[in-house]
C-alpha cells in the first residue's frame, strides 16, 4: 500500500526537522519507508521577515528573551541528539526569510526531489550554519541534491512559484493550521506536532495502515 503524507513545514523550524526524522524512523519500523511519498508544503513562520533576515541572537532575544532562548536551544540540542541531528545553534548567525527556500522546494517537488531538498536545507541551516535565505546558498544546496543550478535560479525568480506559495499558505490558514510541523496522511487524517516515532507507529497501527 502506498501512502502520501503532506507536511506543512518551514525550513527554519527545528521541530520540523525533528518531526521529519521521527516520522522516517516510524515508517522504517513499519516497513513503509519505500512505499510512502512525503510532500513538503510551505508555512512561513515569519512571513514579514525582511528579505535579508535578522541576526538570530537579536530575533530570538526579542521573541523569547536571551536566557529563555538559550534554554530552548539547549533542550532542542538534546532532543536532536537522540534522533541523530547535530543542532549547531551557535553557528547560525541569522534567522532568514524563507520565501525563496519554499519556492525552490516547490520546484524540486515537481521533479520528484522535494524531500531530498528539504533534508539538505534542514542540514545546511541547523547543522552547518548556512544562511538558507541567501540565494547562493540555496543554489549550492540545490546542486548538492542533483538539481540544475540554472533551473534553480529561474525558480527563485518565478512569479508563478511565488504565487503558488502564497496560495498554499492561504489554504493552510483556511484549514486553521497555526503551527508546524502539521502532517496530513492520505488526505484522511491529520497529526500536529513532532510526534515521537512510537506515537507514529501506534497511530498507523490504529488506522491499520501497516
Amino acid at each position: 500500500m502506498r501512502l502520501t503524507i503532506s507536511v506543512f513545514s518551514d525550513v527554519i523550524c527545528p521541530w520540523c526537522y525533528l518531526g521529519k526524522r521521527r516520522l522516517e524512523r516510524a515508517l522504517d519500523q513499519l516497513g513503509l519507508g519505500e512505499s510512502t511519498t512525503v510532500e513538503w508544503l510551505p508555512f512561513e513562520l515569519n512571513p514579514d521577515m525582511p528579505a535579508e533576515g535578522i541576526e538570530r541572537f537579536i530575533y530570538r532575544a526579542r521573541k523569547f528573551g536571551a536566557e529563555r532562548s538559550a534554554d530552548l536551544d539547549a533542550q532542542m540540542t538534546e532532543l536532536g541528539r537522540a534522533e541523530g541531528i547535530a543542532f549547531a545553534f551557535d553557528r547560525m548567525p541569522r534567522t532568514p526569510n524563507t520565501r525563496k527556500a519554499h519556492m525552490l522546494i516547490a520546484a524540486a517537488r515537481q521533479q520528484g526531489r522535494g524531500d531530498a531538498l528539504v533534508e539538505a536545507l534542514f542540514r545546511a541551516y541547523f547543522e552547518e550554519g548556512r544562511d538558507v535565505g541567501e540565494e547562493k546558498v540555496l543554489l549550492d544546496v540545490a546542486e548538492e541534491v542533483g538539481l540544475d543550478r540554472q533551473a534553480a535560479l529561474a525558480a527563485l525568480g518565478s512569479l508563478e512559484l511565488r504565487a503558488l506559495i502564497v496560495s498554499v499558505e492561504a489554504q493552510a490558514a483556511e484549514m486553521q493550521i497555526s503551527g508546524v510541523p502539521f502532517f496530513i496522511v492520505d488526505q484522511q487524517w491529520a497529526v500536529s506536532g513532532a510526534q515521537t516515532a512510537q506515537q507514529w507507529v501506534a497511530a498507523f497501527r490504529q488506522r491499520q495502515v501497516a
